[in-house]
This record gives structure tokens, sequence and C-alpha cells, in this order.
């Protein structure tokens, strides 16, 4: 989810935090003030969920912007025959290391990273 389209998530009908992992967090107080406010604004939010969706649309953003680094390997061709390299730059170790944490927290997270 992107962060201009939580809004429009927020003034609809509240949906259920499917929580796999719950973590304490700590926020300042500037940060805290705007989470109470946008519960006030969206009274079908509560914290958490709030919290939650800024959290998922910053994560969507940092993985949007991970820097791509052209690899040794063609992988494809554009539209002109072009050759597309394999991606050697932060994603795909991003997205490895997000399916192996996917599995471990899906079998109860007993294992450790």
């Amino acid at each position: 989810m992107k962060i201009s389209n939580i809004i429009q998530a927020w003034e609809k009908a509240s949906s259920e935090l499917q929580s796999v992992r719950e973590v304490q967090v700590k926020l300042s107080l500037h940060n805290a003030a705007r989470v109470a406010a946008l519960t006030e604004l969206f009274p079908g939010r509560s914290e958490e969920e709030v919290i939650s969706d800024l959290l998922a649309a910053a994560l969507d953003e940092v993985e949007a912007t991970l820097p791509y680094r052209a690899g040794q390997k063609v992988v494809a061709e554009d539209e002109l025959g072009d050759p597309i390299y394999e991606d050697a730059g932060l994603t795909p170790r991003f997205h490895a290391l997000v399916q192996k944490y996917r599995e471990q927290l899906g079998r109860g997270g007993q294992e450790k990273a």
C-alpha cells in the first residue's frame, strides 16, 4: 500500500488487523501525538492499525527505492532488443531474506535468524 492510498483505505470501513507477530516500539512524543491524532481523525482505526498501515507503506516505499545494480547475466531483452541484466543490487537479497523470515515466522518463529 502506498502512503497516498492509506487515507482512502482509512475512510472506508475498518478492516481487521491480521497480526502474525507482535512487537513493542517506542515512539517519540511527537510521533505518538501524530498517531493519536490520526486515530481521532479516523475513529474506525485503532492505534495498532494506524501504526501497522504506516509501517507497511513505509516498507513498500523502502523496497521500491532499493537501488538497481546491473549484474553480469542477461535475463531478458527490451523491446529494442537491448539486453536487460539481472539485478545485482539489494533487491534480490532483500526478497530472499523476506522469504526466509516469512517461512520462519510462518512456522512460529522458533528458529533464530
